[in-house]
Formats: structure tokens, C-alpha cells, sequence
């Protein structure tokens, strides 16, 4: 029986913010969107009551996950925002700023938000880390793990003490039930390497993004069917690149195979087909470009 609490304080489809709390101490993995960063600040503060949040970590750089952070912040100014050295290099950078808001306000756009209070400037991370690295949280230790393959910048933290792993995107969007999709954007073995790595921790609970906490039994399925799904779509890909099949016919496939259901629900669809374009483009890199 998992000893901690786990509250989804997700504001929108496609927010990625989860608080862990074991009565002492409350971190909030993830943050969501910069466009639902205050409505998920005050899920989070209905969480908590008088208490503090005292941690915000981050598993990798996309909008959808961190730009919530600096809006969550104004609320609890000592919550430390921890993140790998990578994602943090990122966050510093003017240009990588300028994509997120760009891309944060269209997707405001498309779910009827207008103008918003603007905080982008200020997110920043304040501990960075890296692989193997422990973080102490009250009574509670993580330990980083680097998780390449959806971004270069990605990371899980692993709770020994409750045998959960805080998952990321490289192992695989999951529905709950049969369906697990891929979303290596940088890496496909990378990607592979990665589940793999994760698959050798002695885990019983994942907290999986866009998602939320798995059983049990869930948890079980979903470490020991991520990497068939992640190669099995590979090679499904590949054949119809191979076979001279196009792009379109490609996406067709992906999109039938994995937007529908849970995902479907919680996925938004312009992530969605962003996403599946650059697997494929990356597949066709990985695996049939020429060689040399």
C-alpha cells in the first residue's frame, strides 16, 4: 500500500501537475500549463490547507510541464523548484522562453483563454541535478534518474522508500489499461535504453504523466509492456517507410493505434499530431537514413 498521497491537480487536458504529500512534507511534480499555472496553484492550495508546498520538480523543459512553476511560485515564494542540469540550461535561455509562451498562448487560444498574466520570464529552476543524485524532502529521499529518449532533458525520480518511480514521457503515455504510447522525440534506442534502465528498479507504484499514480496491477502491465509497445511502433513505422508507404499513411496509423480513450481524453490533439510528426521524421533518421 502506497504511504503517500497523491492528489492530480490538473486544471486542463493536457496539464501535467500531481502533488505528493506524506503529511510532512508536499511536492508538486510537474506544473501544467503557464495559461492554468494559478488554477492549479489553488488546487494545490486546497490541498494543503495552511500548509506549505515545499518542493516543485520537474521532469523535463515542454510548456505543458513547466510553465506552470513561476505562477505556483507567487504563491509559495520558498518552494524550490528542482530540475536536471540539462532542463535548467534550457530554462535560461531567451530563445527556449519565447517558444514556450509562443506555444503556451496558442494552445490558450485554442481552449477559449484570452489574454493572461504573463510570468514566463521568471521561471527558473533553483537546485539542479543529475542522474543519481538524491534529494531530500523531509522525510522522504529521491533519487534522480535520467530518462533520455522524449527529451534530452528528461528525468524520473524514484522514492525508494515506497517503491515509486515519478515516471516521464520517455517510458510511455498510458491510458490505464492496454495502451501505452510511445513519445521518444530525440531517441528511439535512446528511448529503449531508457525503459530499460527504469525497468531495473524495484518498483511496485509509477506515477505516470498525464495520467496519475497506477496500481498495483496497473504498474505490473504498464513496466512490462512500455518497451514492446515503444519497439513494436518502431518497427510498424519503419515497415511502412520501407514499403515506400508516405508520412500520412504513417500518422493514420499511429493516430488509430493510440488517440482514442484515456489518451484521447487527457492528450490534446495538437500535441498529439506535433508529437507523431517528429517520431516519425525521427524513426526515418534512425533507421533508414544512409549510414556514414
Amino acid at each position: 500500500m502506497l504511504n503517500v498521497k497523491v492528489t492530480d491537480v490538473r486544471e486542463h487536458p493536457g496539464d501535467a501537475a500531481f502533488l505528493l504529500d506524506d503529511g510532512k512534507t508536499a511536492v508538486l511534480f510537474d506544473t501544467g500549463f503557464g495559461f492554468t499555472g494559478f488554477a492549479v496553484a489553488e488546487k494545490v492550495k486546497k490541498a494543503l490547507g495552511e500548509r506549505a508546498l515545499d518542493y516543485i520538480f520537474l521532469t523535463h523543459s515542454h510548456y505543458d510541464h513547466a510553465l506552470g512553476a513561476p505562477y505556483v511560485k507567487t504563491y509559495w515564494p520558498d518552494a524550490k523548484v528542482v530540475a536536471g542540469e540539462y532542463a535548467a540550461r534550457i530554462f535560461a535561455k531567451d530563445s527556449a522562453k519565447a517558444l514556450m509562451r509562443k506555444l503556451d498562448r496558442e494552445f490558450a487560444t485554442t481552449c477559449g483563454v484570452g489574454e493572461y498574466e504573463d510570468l514566463i520570464d521568471n521561471l527558473q529552476v533553483d537546485i539542479a541535478v543529475a542522474d543519481g543524485d538524491s534529494i531530500k524532502a523531509g522525510d522522504m529521499t529521491f533519487t534522480v534518474v535520467a530518462l533520455p529518449g522524449h527529451t534530452k532533458c528528461s528525468i524520473g525520480f524514484y522514492l525508494a522508500s515506497e517503491k515509486l518511480l515519478v515516471g516521464c514521457e520517455t517510458l510511455g503515455v498510458y491510458d490505464g489499461d492496454k495502451t501505452i504510447m510511445p513519445s521518444y522525440l530525440v531517441g528511439v534506442q535512446m528511448a529503449l535504453d531508457s525503459i530499460a534502465k527504469a525497468k531495473a528498479l524495484d518498483i511496485e507504484y509509477v506515477l505516470a504523466p498525464h495520467f496519475g499514480i497506477l496500481d498495483a496491477a496497473q504498474t505490473a502491465y504498464y513496466l512490462e509492456n512500455m518497451a514492446a509497445s515503444a519497439k513494436e511502433t518502431a518497427d510498424e513505422i519503419l515497415a511502412i517507410l520501407s514499403r515506400g508507404g508516405s508520412k500520412e499513411e504513417a500518422f493514420a496509423h499511429y493516430e488509430k493505434k493510440f488517440y482514442h480513450g484515456k489518451i484521447k481524453e487527457g492528450y490534446p490533439r495538437g500535441a498529439m499530431e506535433l508529437n507523431a510528426g517528429i517520431i516519425i521524421n525521427l524513426i526515418e533518421r534512425e533507421f533508414l537514413a544512409p549510414q556514414g
